[in-house]
């Protein structure tokens, strides 16, 4: 089924989703856990390539929900740490060469 509940063919007559292409499957949801009140300690760095699209989006969604703040369009800024198992996500879609974490000397304090 799609977004929208309607049953999808994923025979391989229908060229528009074949079954073995990784880009047709949907990337998984993460549930943040609360981070409201802690400090942002963590920097994100990251440089998707364009070819993967819909995974720097969805990279980009996934920090957004984990209260993560952009500073510029490819560096982040948040509270630490990244739970373990979307990193271990993240290796299994293969962008893990794609971004680097590293941790702030002092939280980082937006200026108004």
């Amino acid at each position: 089924m799609n977004l929208l509940g309607i049953p999808v063919d994923l025979s391989r007559d229908n060229k528009e989703c074949p079954p073995n292409n990784i880009r047709s499957r949907y990337l998984r949801s993460f549930i943040p856990i609360n981070t409201k009140g802690l400090p942002k300690n963590l920097l994100v760095l990251y440089d998707i390539p364009e070819d993967k699209k819909k995974e720097r989006d969805w990279f980009r969604r996934q920090l957004r929900s984990f209260d993560f703040d952009m500073i510029q369009r490819s560096v982040w800024v948040g509270p630490s740490p990244l739970p373990k198992d979307f990193l271990a996500y993240v290796k299994t879609i293969g962008l893990q060469n794609e971004f680097k974490i590293f941790k702030l000397a002092r939280p980082y304090k937006k200026i108004v």
